[in-house]
């Protein structure tokens, strides 16, 4: 596992102003005077932030120098600063027209117009041909000079006729509404203060024991009656026709129907009762996958449609008008960068999972052309059939694995990946540069790699980070089974102002993103089967969406029946005054009130079960303070320490086996010799735990101890069930027996 790596949230107050103003008065017709500007330009790689504006003769020189830097890839911002320059100097239009020979060459220093740059300047531009972008707009041109996306009158006509967009369909569409939409002083301190009341529930579909509650406006199930409202026609058409070749029922059904709608209000969503694929859920996963994977495409057309027709609208306006139309903030359609909607997901076959449903979901005239698919199918495909083949022919019996962990972890198990994805007019581009892509689909791990290298390499960054408007995070579950502190990271280091332009047309940029706003528009679905503090803290303390959040509320019947063998469970509940104190708590009560009598005990085959590395450890320490006969079986023990420690248990060598949550998640060992059960803390996972206690050989004198406070309430509810956990934490009594 990888040390969690501490990040510094850069200044961004004067990159916003500067942006934010240098708009505002860059088609000015009465600039202000002031000194000439300075003859020493900025580099596009270099960051906004290094200008300030202290006065009104700094504001001048900034504007000056802004301008020679877009000047010099655009002949029309070109000749508004000659404009300013004779202006200041009191020079006539003749004169102008005198010097334009030499202007035409006198580019400002440091302004690099080769390939490595970032920019692509053709000769013939700089010969007097029209250019139309101030900068290189990066909807239109990849690196390889592809034009995925050309803004001519022909692909307007394309979108008119083929997703009938129209005025009233934009001003009613939800993406529009949701983006167009701008904050109040007072809406911004709101969200930053992070008090989020619950007003209102309604049930969930298909989901007796579970309700959605959320905040501001409520919604009904009449909300999803329409599912094809503010979707694009052929995304519909093409999942409808899916769903019938492949003989689904499941299609338009309720459930499917309301999370689309529920994904297409961009709220933050909580969804914590998922039923996972590798838990015989593989329906209701795949309904809800289907659901937010065409949400997100649904989000990535509707911006490229809105690019491309503004391209045709400005392209057909005289050159004479473009500024004052640009100017005035009709044209804002745009973040500081391309990618859009990031997939974080833990395991390379989930990964795999996705992409290509994705690709299956994208219409037949977008994906003529999968680039790269084979070396994708490589990478993120399974393991050698053939090796896996001879592996099971040589067992006669069958598999010691339970069906769920062969079901996850057959495939590929690789949590280090990161993949853009471009969508153009007539193609699907794998492994596309982060920056030219629409998607992301990557690994906490493999984020937190390349933020760290970044942090290390000042050449390097992650601005692609800095424009995601919708974060889908699935399987949240098997991640915290990972490294929970990476997530919190990259969903940290979302939405920043980036430390360089990155070729992007400032004109075109919306306000709020320039404000520093956008984790305010951020969208955040979170999908887990379980819930726990940890996903609670980061949807109520990193998702800031405007439009509100839903989350879903579950009740459980508890896993008790599922325990096989007639042992005495009993639970000991420990007070701790606060979620801070739990931990110190719980180590005191083990210490005072169970070791004595395990250490007392001649008996041994003892598995003392936690749930965390970090409790791990201080029982460790603690058992070798005591001189206890134990030994370890955690998930960074060795292999061949993990054979030793289970000989010696079996053969009753060592008396007490120290055994963590995650080493039964990535192994799943059949222990044996085990006669009683120590559960110094609850696993997250409630199928864990009647798995272990099953595991004990049965015997008159077999039990298993449990200890709990109330801070555990999650874990609790999960296997004892909600009503009884709800009296064991309010209880007067501190101890529970279930037989």
């Amino acid at each position: 596992m990888s040390p969690r790596v501490g990040h510094k949230r850069p200044k961004t107050l004067e990159k916003c102003k500067i942006m934010k103003h240098s708009r505002k008065k860059l088609l000015d017709d009465k600039p202000k005077d002031g000194p000439l500007p300075s003859s020493t330009g900025h580099s596009l790689d270099k960051p906004l932030s290094d200008v300030g504006l202290e006065d009104d003769t700094k504001d001048a020189s900034v504007f000056d120098n802004l301008l020679k830097i877009l000047g010099s890839n655009s002949k029309k911002l070109a000749s508004i600063y000659r404009k300013r320059r004779r202006e200041q100097e009191g020079r006539s239009d003749t004169e102008e027209e005198e010097d334009s020979g030499s202007q035409s060459s006198s580019l400002p220093d440091g302004v690099d117009t080769g390939a490595g740059s970032g920019i692509e300047c053709s000769s013939e531009a700089t010969e007097g041909d029209d250019v139309q972008d101030a900068v290189v707009n990066h909807y239109h041109i990849d690196e390889d000079g592809d034009e995925d996306a050309t803004s001519d009158a022909n692909d307007f006509q394309d979108i008119e006729n083929e997703y009938r967009i129209d005025a009233e369909e934009a001003c009613t569409s939800t993406f529009h509404g949701h983006l167009g939409h701008d904050l109040t002083n007072e809406e911004v301190e709101k969200l930053l203060k992070k008090q989020w009341k619950f007003k209102w529930e309604m049930p969930a579909t298909e989901m007796p024991m579970s309700k959605w509650v959320g905040t501001g406006d409520p919604i009904t199930m009449d909300t999803s009656t329409d599912l094809v409202y503010g979707l694009k026609q052929k995304l519909y058409n093409n999942w409808l026709s899916i769903c019938k070749s492949s003989g689904s029922s499941d299609f338009g059904s309720s459930r499917q129907k309301f999370f689309f709608s529920l994904c297409h209000t961009y709220r933050d969503i909580l969804h914590c009762s998922k039923k996972p694929f590798y838990i015989k859920g593989n329906e209701e996963d795949s309904s809800i996958m289907d659901a937010y994977i065409i949400h997100a495409l649904n989000h990535v057309y509707w911006t490229r449609d809105l690019v491309i027709k503004n391209d045709a609208k400005l392209t057909k306006q005289q050159e004479d008008k473009k500024e004052e139309i640009l100017s005035g903030g009709t044209y804002l359609d745009q973040g500081f960068t391309r990618p859009k909607v990031m997939f974080l997901l833990p395991l390379g076959s989930i990964a795999m999972r996705v992409v290509k449903r994705l690709i299956e979901l994208t219409p037949l005239a977008n994906k003529a052309n999968v680039e790269h698919i084979n070396r994708f199918t490589e990478e993120f495909g399974a393991v050698d059939e053939e090796d896996e083949g001879e592996a099971e022919n040589s067992k006669s019996q069958k598999p010691t694995k339970p069906a769920d962990f062969q079901a996850l972890f057959r495939g590929n198990n690789n949590d280090h990946f990161m993949l853009g994805i471009k969508l153009t007019k007539r193609s699907i581009k794998l492994y596309s540069d982060f920056y030219s892509s629409d998607i992301i689909v990557a690994s906490p791990l493999g984020l937190i790699t390349k933020i760290g290298e970044a942090e290390v390499d000042k050449e390097k960054d992650v601005d692609y980070l800095s424009s995601i408007e919708v974060l889908i995070i699935d399987h949240a579950d098997v991640i915290s089974m990972q490294n929970w502190s990476h997530l919190n990271t990259v969903v940290e280091q979302l939405n920043r102002i980036p430390s360089k332009q990155h070729g992007t047309d400032i004109m075109r940029i919306r306000q709020w993103y320039l404000d520093g706003h956008a984790r305010f528009y951020r969208q955040t679905i979170l999908l887990t089967s379980f819930v726990n503090p940890e996903m609670n803290a980061l949807f109520n303390r990193s998702c800031l969406n405007y439009e509100g959040k839903v989350k879903l509320i579950s009740q459980y019947k508890g896993v008790l029946p599922k325990i096989l063998l007639p042992v005495r469970q009993v639970y000991e509940r420990f007070d701790a005054k606060s979620v801070m104190d739990a931990d110190d708590a719980r180590l005191d009560y083990f210490c005072k009130k169970v070791f004595p009598k395990l250490k007392d005990s001649i008996e041994g085959g003892t598995l003392l079960f936690v749930s965390s590395y970090f409790e791990f450890v201080r029982i460790r320490n603690f058992l070798k303070s005591q001189n206890a006969s134990f030994c370890l079986l955690g998930e960074y023990t060795k292999p061949n320490d993990i054979s030793r420690a289970r000989v010696w248990f079996f053969e009753g060598k060592r008396k007490i086996m120290l055994y963590t949550e995650r080493a039964h998640f990535y192994r799943r060992y059949k222990i044996r010799g085990i006669q009683n059960i120590i559960i110094y803390s609850l696993p997250e996972r409630k199928e864990f735990y009647h798995e272990i206690i099953n595991m004990l050989d049965e015997s008159k004198s077999m039990m298993c101890s449990i200890l709990f406070s109330r801070f555990d309430q999650f874990k609790l509810e999960r296997i004892v069930g909600t009503v009884a956990a709800k009296k064991m934490s309010s209880s007067e009594k501190g101890i529970f027996v279930f037989c």
